[in-house]
């Protein structure tokens, strides 16, 4: 019988190596898939008027030289309140960045939705022409919804 035990103990060590083998393994296959991701971070009233803190990363191989994103604003009753185009300027692949947007004589409160409408400009040599909008990754760490 204590041979058995022994026998089975020797055996979870040998296996030990190749669970934690699985694990990196796993890791590996939960990196975010290509295309860009972008985080409605904060809101913050500022005058009369809006800032909206954003957190975009591109998670293409290759660096998008220019993002402009074209953006409806929604108001507190599900109204469109605004159209913007958003420069979300160069995005290098694999490096978050952090972009803000002062939006005038509008509150933070008046917001209830940001809406990515589409790319008004993607230049991103080495990658198709939808890398901006292919794929796109929407997140809020608000109140107000993030949509695209």
């Amino acid at each position: 019988m204590a041979h058995k035990a022994l026998k089975d103990i020797m055996f979870a060590l040998l296996a030990l190596p190749l669970t934690l083998g699985a694990g990196s393994t796993l890791a590996q296959q939960a990196k975010p898939a290509p295309g860009v991701a972008i985080e409605l971070s904060a809101t913050q009233d500022e005058g009369a008027g809006c800032r909206v803190s954003f957190l975009i990363q591109n998670r293409h191989p290759s660096d998008i030289a220019s993002a402009v994103y074209e953006t409806v604003l929604f108001g507190e009753q599900g109204q469109v309140v605004r159209m913007a185009l958003l420069d979300f300027q160069e995005l290098p692949a694999d490096r978050p960045r952090v972009r803000q947007f002062h939006f005038p004589d509008m509150a933070c409160a008046q917001i209830s939705r940001v809406l990515i409408n589409g790319a008004e400009r993607c230049e991103a040599p080495g990658l198709d022409d939808k890398a901006c909008v292919r794929d796109l990754d929407l997140s809020t760490r608000t109140k107000t919804e993030l949509i695209g």
